[in-house]
């Protein structure tokens, strides 16, 4: 039948979800474990820090007050000590790092939020009998599979498979949106989820919560990926570029969409400070490359290595403004910090240095600046040129040296500091060659060096497109109709005894088949069939997705006597085909904007509108809900579908319309 093949092609186009083993004893899995227990007992004490606060508030016993007092002192130092802990674990960036021999100055990755489990059983069976009025323990195995999907994807391998993974669950929850959250009432599910960098957890029951955690991961996940690769050769370099760009265009693309987070690592500062970070990342490995393939030592050679490394100095310190910024100054970890301002002033110190040895060389060609050209024409101003610029090398290096020796974690890190004294001690030789024991005059000013690259960073948007999914309730029907925003009446069941002149209906379209027609008089019209009407079984066979000509075939090769199954919606006015549908938030909840990006990514072929969102805040705080739509963006284009994507409500302009 029709529903056995449906069902076939669904089984078929899932693929099993897989996570990595959580007790798999790994260095990446000790610690991501580790951040989890902490995050546990975070959130144990907050409870008993606000019930202690509670009880402090209400009682008027002096001796209570006291107690709690003294109780609220041990917990508050229990959370100081856990939050230590846990910026201790999120500091740690030699676990991320690739096993190579390479001596390289080490990326900053991001862990992944963790989560509680979720259980959809309930709440979704409840929502099928209620909603689609059909019996929900029959879609236990849809249930099941929706929360082993979602368990898979809390312990992602560091590949793309696991970046695969975490965007399949993102794309579903596209669907189980449309299916099962209505905007104005919400499915009775509680999503918990725990800030990356402090431990403190939020809850929401708004879907959008959910969507944005995981874009986090996703984004986080990428940066994993781009601290691993071996940089030691261009291909690890460029492979570190790709993810880390990925990982800025995913932080970009929830930072515009989701707004008013719970969490203060997925608010507007944090993820400003997140794609910066990104951004100055992929600049220190575009200077890595550049490195790596300048083999000349010639003027324009060292010259182009200076200027790319004053640009990775200055994409820095732009991660520095960020994180002195009022809500990410007390949030950013000491150690990030400090390994920013670290790697600042180590990259302008390496500008120096390939200033002077541009200057120094003997034969060099004749630069574009009149004053320069003649400087450098004269061995005695080329020497003292390249000293002023050894001599600032050497001053930024050792300041370097200085914030380093300053973090405790960052003392931990042989690499880093094998990197620093390296550098200091070969632009250290070299000032020393050229200071002569005659040589009285003081020491000029090294000039700026000008930053500039050759290949500026990317912000690359989530390609969420690379991932299709297949909608796992797709037994309830086309979405097109059978969605939480439509309503819908009861499947009516229309007895028809075929006559000499046929049926007397007229069927356009397919998935599922409507009603355009019904002759007066005819033996459809006497058994209560109605125009409008959509045709969702035929004498027992499921036709929620069968083609118009399925449903044809089955209604001619039926005995004298059928019995149909409809039903009628009430309403048009919900159409999801050219409408947005507003997720409901609670709390200081998330709002989510559905952009057009989304909607490609996920195969539907409608267009998207963007609503911006005030959210009505907690008590006392007087603001309320203000859409503001904005037209279609130009260049919209219809995608291809999928098995469960929206239809036309009453077919395409090329269905064909007869008469049965």
């Amino acid at each position: 039948s029709m529903n056995t093949r449906g069902l076939t092609a669904l089984i078929m186009s899932h693929r099993s979800a897989k996570g990595c083993d959580p007790f798999a004893q790994t260095q990446r899995s000790k610690l991501q474990h580790r951040r989890a227990c902490i995050n546990q007992q975070i959130n144990k004490e907050m409870r008993m820090r606000a019930g202690a606060e509670n009880l402090f508030r209400a009682t008027t016993n002096n001796k209570v007050k006291e107690m709690v007092a003294l109780e609220l002192s041990f917990v508050n130092s229990n959370l100081q000590l856990l939050k230590e802990e846990l910026e201790d674990l999120n500091s740690n960036m030699e676990v991320y790092q690739p096993d190579s021999d390479a001596v390289s100055v080490p990326l900053i990755p991001l862990g992944l939020k963790e989560t509680k489990e979720v259980d959809f059983t309930v709440s979704i069976q409840d929502f099928i009998y209620e909603r689609y009025r059909e019996d929900g323990s029959l879609y236990d195995k849809e249930i099941k599979e929706l929360m082993e999907l979602r368990q898979a994807m809390c312990t992602p391998s560091r590949n793309q498979a696991g970046l695969e993974l975490l965007m399949e669950y993102y794309n579903q929850l596209y669907y189980l949106d449309q299916r099962f959250f209505l905007p104005h009432r919400n499915l009775g599910v509680h999503f918990h989820w725990y800030d990356s960098l402090t431990g403190v957890p939020s809850c929401q029951r708004a879907l959008a919560f959910e969507k944005g955690s995981v874009l986090f991961n996703i984004g986080a996940l990428y940066t994993q990926i781009g601290a691993r690769q071996d940089r030691s050769a261009t291909a690890g370099i460029d492979r570190a570029i790709d993810a880390l760009q990925q990982a800025a265009g995913a932080f970009n693309y929830l930072k515009e969409n989701f707004f008013n987070a719970p969490s203060l690592d997925m608010s507007g500062p944090s993820l400003c400070m997140l794609v910066r970070l990104m951004m100055a990342q992929v600049q220190e490995c575009v200077f890595e490359r550049v490195t790596l393939t300048t083999q000349d030592t010639d003027f324009a050679s060292q010259l182009c290595l200076a200027q790319e490394a004053a640009r990775v100095s200055d994409m820095y310190l732009l991660v520095q403004q960020a994180m002195t910024q009022p809500l990410m100054k007390d949030y950013v970890p000491f150690s990030w910090a400090s390994m920013i301002q670290v790697k600042s002033e180590h990259f302008r110190a390496l500008s120096h240095f390939y200033a002077a040895a541009a200057f120094l060389q003997f034969y060099v060609s004749t630069p574009a600046v009149p004053s320069l050209s003649q400087a450098l024409r004269d061995p005695e101003k080329r020497r003292k040129l390249g000293k002023a610029h050894l001599r600032c090398a050497v001053i930024r290096h050792e300041e370097a040296m200085r914030v380093h020796g300053l973090c405790k974690i960052l003392r931990k890190m042989d690499i880093l500091q094998d990197v620093l004294f390296l550098t200091h001690r070969r632009s250290l030789d070299k000032y020393s060659e050229l200071d002569r024991e005659d040589d009285f005059d003081e020491t000029a000013e090294a000039p700026a060096i000008q930053s500039q690259t050759h290949q500026k960073p990317e912000i690359t948007a989530p390609k969420f497109s690379t991932v299709q999914v297949t909608d796992i309730f797709h037994r309830l029907g086309p979405l097109s109709v059978f969605c939480a925003r439509t309503h819908w009446g009861p499947v009516r069941v229309i007895c028809l005894q075929r006559r000499e002149g046929g049926l007397g209906l007229t069927l356009r379209g397919d998935s599922p088949v409507l009603v355009a027609g019904v002759v007066p008089g005819g033996c459809a019209a006497e058994a209560g069939l109605r125009e409008g009407d959509y045709i969702v079984a035929v004498d027992g066979h499921d036709c929620k997705w069968g083609k118009h000509g399925e449903v044809v075939h089955l209604l001619k090769s039926c005995s004298d006597r059928l019995k149909l199954s409809v039903v009628t919606l009430h309403s048009h006015d919900t159409q999801v085909s050219v409408s947005l549908c507003r997720v409901r938030n609670y709390d200081w909840g998330i709002s989510c904007v559905c952009q057009e990006a989304e909607r490609r990514a996920i195969m539907v072929s409608h267009s998207s509108n963007k609503e911006n969102t005030q959210l009505r805040l907690p008590a006392g705080a007087k603001k309320k809900l203000n859409w503001n739509r904005k037209k279609k963006r130009e260049g919209s284009g219809v995608t291809k579908r999928l098995g469960s994507t929206f239809s036309l409500l009453f077919g395409s302009i090329h269905d064909t319309e007869a008469m049965y």
